[in-house]
């Protein structure tokens, strides 16, 4: 895991200091409102709904347990008690008192972290595969690669004040966990036909009200070559993306607009002038790749007998492993996810003592290191398989082994009404509803793989458009109504949910999505997954259930 250097803990330790200036300035009245926003959001500072809402960087989703012990400290001292992990792999808190936001920024900083460009229109945190450097299927680690552009993008000048928001993916793997093509800039390290790694780049990708896959600018990139080509979208971006519109102002907007061969052209009489002078140097990769080095792994972990028998002798313990752990490269060891998805629980949150509990069972178990997931989850990813019982066992009494990884109460949901003051209608009271029409966990395992994203408004936050359910809060004269997507995917083929028809009244909703599920269940082929029978038979068959009862 990357370590600050006297570099970068300077600059988070003065970015702190005239925070905490400009704070007091505000709050003397010496600063106006409009002159404080751009101010406060630079540093990661929202105004919601009941309080500010503090957004923490999580530079693609890796903490280690010191970070983790200092969010539940922060929790506990400036919040109520609890903080809330986003589809950015970011943290949230959402009780933070203004006065006291420069301490918690001075508290971030003791352990390298920082809230810098979480919000704004500016380059946000750099994400990436949350199984990253211990999948199976990967090419080769992307992480070095997400740190490196996170210190470019870091207070560049030159891309301070963005048209609007931008924001980067990186993925080392054939499976595309980490959205790439949903973002302004998708990198995919691919191999050519010599057998060399370099980057696939795709461009103008974007959820929110305006939902557009990325397409492929770059098939090949060299690696030196990363930094001056991604400076030269920018360029071109900076130059013609719209300022007089806010909802036309991402850079998708103006691929689309202006045409994927016209932008290119752009950019390659831009990147003329830039590649030849800010090559990425071999060596500055490799002394990347050092920071993140593999732990030291027990090679005669695949030796031992135990945990299959663990497995035959308890069938709870068997479901968790089925359905919360991933295969590791190394064998005898697994990656395991932490569900914050608990029935009685918002999606997402994550208790003080649930942190330091987490941050300890890292240590004990996966070198002190704790991952960010898309979804909302954590992993600890090198988890030994003979461990695999003791860890289950401490993670249930915490209720974070609720066996529901990648199923339909594995919901993406954002704070929706609860909190956000964009929102138009509530999303965690709906899951909380919907979790409780689902209680039965044997009909959930057997339903697999569906993935349901629910946002409270327009905003791609939840990514409700890319659910393989979609769900979409919209306000109806002040009463609160949901819009319906259905076949949408972030992965390998990329698509947008189709809307399936009329807005649902709250109190329908629930019973909406059981409807789907049921059609599902009655007509799909010997081991079809949802997605699959949407793609197969299209909406209609769901439509006319939904429509006919609700």
């Amino acid at each position: 895991m990357y370590q600050y250097t006297e570099t970068d803990q300077t600059l988070v330790d003065e970015r702190v200091a005239q925070f905490k200036r400009q704070t007091e300035q505000y709050l003397k009245g010496e600063l106006t409102e409009d002159q404080f926003r751009a101010l406060r959001l630079r540093n990661g500072l929202y105004v919601q709904t009941h309080a500010p809402l503090l957004r923490v960087a999580g530079p693609y989703g890796l903490l280690n347990s010191k970070q983790v012990r200092k969010l539940a400290y922060i929790a506990r001292h400036y919040d109520k008690n609890y903080c809330h992990f986003t589809t950015r792999q970011n943290i949230q808190f959402n009780w933070p008192k203004l006065e006291l936001v420069p301490e918690i920024l001075a508290e971030l900083a003791s352990v390298q972290m920082h809230a810098i460009q979480t919000s704004g229109n500016c380059m946000r945190n750099t994400t990436t595969d949350h199984l990253a450097g211990v999948c199976v299927d990967e090419i080769e680690d992307p992480r070095p690669y997400c740190e490196i552009i996170r210190q470019w993008t870091t207070l560049h000048p030159e891309f301070d004040y963005l048209p609007r928001k931008f924001k980067i993916a990186v993925s080392g793997a054939l499976h595309d966990r980490a959205a790439t093509q949903f973002h302004d800039i998708g990198l995919h390290l691919v191999k050519n036909d010599a057998g060399e790694i370099g980057f696939r780049v795709l461009v103008g990708g974007g959820l929110g009200r305006t939902p557009i896959i990325g397409q492929v600018i770059k098939p090949f990139l060299e690696k030196k070559h990363l930094l001056s080509y991604l400076e030269a979208i920018l360029r071109i971006y900076n130059l013609f993306g719209r300022r007089d519109n806010k909802y036309k102002a991402r850079i998708k907007i103006l691929v689309k607009e202006s045409g994927l061969d016209h932008f290119s052209d752009r950019v390659e009489k831009e990147w003329l002038l830039l590649r030849d002078a800010n090559e990425l140097s071999a060596e500055r990769i490799e002394a990347m790749k050092l920071e993140f080095t593999p732990p030291a792994y027990d090679l005669d972990a695949a030796s031992d007998t135990s945990f299959e028998a663990h497995k035959a002798a308890n069938k709870a313990f068997a479901t968790w492993v089925d359905h919360n752990t991933a295969a590791h490269k190394v064998p005898g060891y697994k990656a395991v996810f932490l569900s914050l998805k608990a029935p009685d629980s918002p999606p997402g949150d994550m208790t003080d003592v649930q942190l330091d509990a987490v941050a300890d069972l890292s240590d004990q178990y996966s070198f002190g290191e704790v991952r960010v997931t898309h979804r909302q989850n954590l992993i600890l990813a090198d988890i030994k398989q003979a461990d695999l019982l003791a860890l289950w066992q401490q993670l249930d009494s915490l209720k974070l082994a609720t066996p529901n990884i990648g199923t339909a109460t594995d919901m993406i949901c954002c704070p929706g009404l609860d909190f956000c003051s964009l929102a138009n209608a509530g999303s965690i009271g709906i899951a909380k509803e919907i979790n409780e029409a689902l209680d039965d966990m044997d009909y959930i395992h057997d339903i697999g793989d569906i993935k349901i994203n629910m946002s409270g408004c327009m905003n791609g936050c939840a990514h409700q458009s890319v659910g393989h359910i979609g769900i979409l809060g919209v306000d109806k004269k002040g009463a609160e109504w949901y819009q319906i997507t259905l076949g949408g995917s972030s992965e390998n083929t990329a698509a947008i949910g189709e809307r399936l028809g009329p807005s649902v009244a709250k109190d329908q909703i629930t019973r909406a999505i059981v409807d789907i599920l049921d059609v599902y269940i009655k007509n799909r082929l010997e081991d079809e997954s949802f997605l699959d029978m949407v793609n197969r038979v299209g909406i209609t068959p769901f439509k006319e259930q939904v429509y006919a009862t609700s």
